[in-house]
Order: C-alpha cells, then structure tokens, then sequence
C-alpha cells in the first residue's frame, strides 16, 4: 500500500531525514515513533505530498506521490495534530466543503455527511459553528473530514493530542475499526497507544530509521539478559539456598516475603532462556513454583534505547542484534551529531 524507498529530505545544506526505507501492507495499523526533531511529520508530509524529498521515492497504491501528486492525495486521508478547521463554518458545511474539496460525487455528499456525524459521534452538533467546539469535537471532526473521501491510507499525527481519557478511549476505539478497512499511519507520543492499537512500530532518530517491527518482539529481542520473576511457596532464605550454588542467575527480591511465599526477580548471565532447568532445580528442592513470568524491556525503555544520545553511540550497538529479532529490522547507524531539522514543527 505504502512504499518510502530510501528517502531523504535536506532543508538549506542540514539534513531533516535521511535514507527512510519501509513499506506498509493493507489493513497495517503502524505506529510511527520518535522524539522531537527527529523527523516524523516531515514524514508524513512527504507521503501525504505536502513536501518533496530531496531523493528517494514515495509510492501509494503503485502511484508515485512525487509524479501523480493529485491522484495519490486522493487516495489519502492526512490529520495533522492540529486539525485544519474553519472556525466560522458549521460542522455540516465543513464537511460539505471538504466533501466536494475532495471529489466526493456530488449525489453521494448528504450521504457521507450523515455517515460521517454519525461514525464519529458528532449528532446534535451538525449546526454548531466550528470556533463552539471542544477540542475533542474538534479532533472528531478534523478525522471526519480526514475519511469521507474513503482513503486507502490515513496519515494520522498525534490524533489523541489535547483529549481527556474518555475521548481518547473514543478515538482509539474509532482509529482500530477504521484501520479495519484502511492502511492507517500513526504518529504519537503515548507508547501505550502502539501497544494497543498497532501491530507494528517504526522508530525513527535523528532522522534515520532505527527500528521497524512487531512491538510484541522487542521487549525480549533487545535484552541482553534473560530475567525471570517468580513467586514461590518458600523462605527468602530457602530460595537463596537453593539459588547460591547454581551461579547462573543473580537473584533480588521484589516484594517482601511472608512466611509462606517470596518474590525474586532472576537476571542470567546472558539472553539464554533457563526457565526449564529453573523449574526441575525448585522442583527438585520441593519448592513448589506459584508464577513464574519472563521480564521484557518496556516500550519506554526501548524508546529511549533508540533515541538517547547515550543508547545510540553506546547500547545500540553493545545491546541490540538486529538477526535475533524475529520480524524486526534495527539500525544502529544513526548520526549522533545535533542537527538542526529546519521546517520541522517541533516533531
């Protein structure tokens, strides 16, 4: 559906993205994730055709972006983070406004309007003016004019930016059924949102990809030591005892013990996977195992393995075997140097 293929943008001799290469499947929701700065609407205004690349190329559909601009906006629906709304409209003429912006056949308008102010929870608020509007409705309505055109791909940048915890619970509900039916590309800051939308995440720093992949893999594929928290039916002591002379794991206790039961967490050596040989040693000293559960890296740990200074010129590479991660690419490339990303809004 998406192909950005070695995409580069520099703005006046300082480099804003540099050499972007992924692709995106159909009914793909992607997260796309970096700190500020680092490049991601210059991104996504590059896809959406805002903005020319420098080099590389940007197909949709098949289409270049690039050479059939006009054709390939009509196969996208762009919500900035701040929607572009007209205050002294109604909601029903802006959608009005945007249907015909957009080609939407002029017998198919009223239809998509009321689909429209009904998909996205915008009844009784058809004849409010725009500049009336919470920023919640404001979001909605700025997703709705987004869809009504019925996109192939939706570009999406920070679309929960500014709501309370209802709404965005509304518009994360919305965004997963849309990417039903749709490619949806999600920009955001809220790490919970990849975990529980996306099914897959692109990590981006200083302008360069440095990871690209299923976020249910990262948590274990970019650890350099395997961890294991447990709870059994023992002592602290009893569990020490059993634990010293085997000298493959180092042990801590995460929660005090009572007299029946203790919390350890246990770090291997290195990522070797020991839950087996773990449980036949308890087992074997009659200390029966109540939970045991693998400790992985959070999302925000592995943002800011991936986007601190530190972690690229030092962890990428001591921590991070791009061949171990299963349906994951890692780039470990990244110019550490500042760069001043010119015509970036703050992304």
């Amino acid at each position: 559906m998406l192909e950005v293929k070695q995409v580069s943008k520099v703005y006046e001799g300082q480099r804003g993205v540099h050499q972007l290469d992924f692709t995106m499947e159909r009914g793909e929701i992607v997260g796309f994730l970096g700190p500020n700065g680092a490049g991601k609407t210059t991104t996504m205004r590059m896809i959406t055709g805002y903005v020319h690349p420098t080099a590389g190329s940007i197909m949709v559909d098949g289409v270049s972006v690039h050479e059939q601009g006009q054709r390939v906006r009509s196969k996208i629906g762009y919500l900035p983070e701040t929607p572009p709304l007209y205050p002294d409209m109604t909601v029903q003429s802006y959608l009005k406004f945007v249907a015909n912006l957009r080609d939407v056949p002029a017998r198919e308008v009223k239809l998509r309007v009321s689909e429209m102010v009904s998909r996205l929870g915008l009844q009784s608020r058809e004849r409010q003016m725009v500049r009336g509007l919470s920023k919640g409705y404001k979001q909605r309505l700025g997703l709705a004019g987004a869809i009504i055109h019925k996109p192939d791909l939706l570009v999406l940048d920070e679309p929960t930016s500014g709501l309370d915890p209802n709404q965005i619970i509304e518009i994360r509900d919305l965004i997963r059924e849309l990417g039903e039916n749709h490619t949806v590309l999600l920009s955001t800051h809220i790490l919970p949102e990849v975990s529980t939308l996306c099914n897959r995440m692109l990590i981006i720093n200083q302008g360069q990809l440095v990871l690209d992949g299923s976020p249910q893999h990262f948590g274990s594929a970019m650890g350099d030591q395997f961890k294991v928290s447990i709870e059994v039916k023992a002592t602290a002591e009893q569990l020490h005892n059993v634990l010293t002379p085997w000298e493959k794991v180092r042990s801590e206790v995460i929660q005090g013990s009572d007299a029946n039961t203790v919390k350890m967490l246990l770090t291997g050596e290195n990522s070797e996977d020991f839950r087996e040989e773990l449980f036949y040693l308890l087992s074997g000293a009659g200390l029966p195992i109540l939970e045991m559960k693998k400790e992985n890296l959070s999302l925000e740990q592995i943002f800011l393995k991936l986007t601190t200074t530190e972690a690229t010129d030092t962890d990428a590479n001591s921590d991070i075997d791009s061949s171990s991660i299963s349906g994951t690419s890692v780039s470990t490339s990244a110019d550490t140097s500042p760069q001043a990303h010119k015509g970036e809004d703050s992304k």
